[in-house]
């Protein structure tokens, strides 16, 4: 299921992780753009990889 803007400040907001992927990769949101409707995320093995990305493209499993 795709992320909408308010989902994902939840699971920033969430004490508990939750699996979120893009592309296929899984996922850790750092923040929400709720402007331009986007987030900064990085790969969970890659912290470093630090990219912004169209909400809708992040799937929740």
């Amino acid at each position: 299921m795709s992320i909408n803007k308010q989902r994902a400040q939840k699971i920033i907001e969430s004490p508990v992780m939750v699996n979120v992927t893009y592309q296929g990769t899984p996922i850790y949101i750092q923040n929400v753009d709720e402007h331009n409707d986007t987030a900064t995320i990085f790969p969970l093995d890659q912290p470093e990889n630090e990219q912004s990305v169209p909400l809708d493209s992040l799937i929740e499993q």
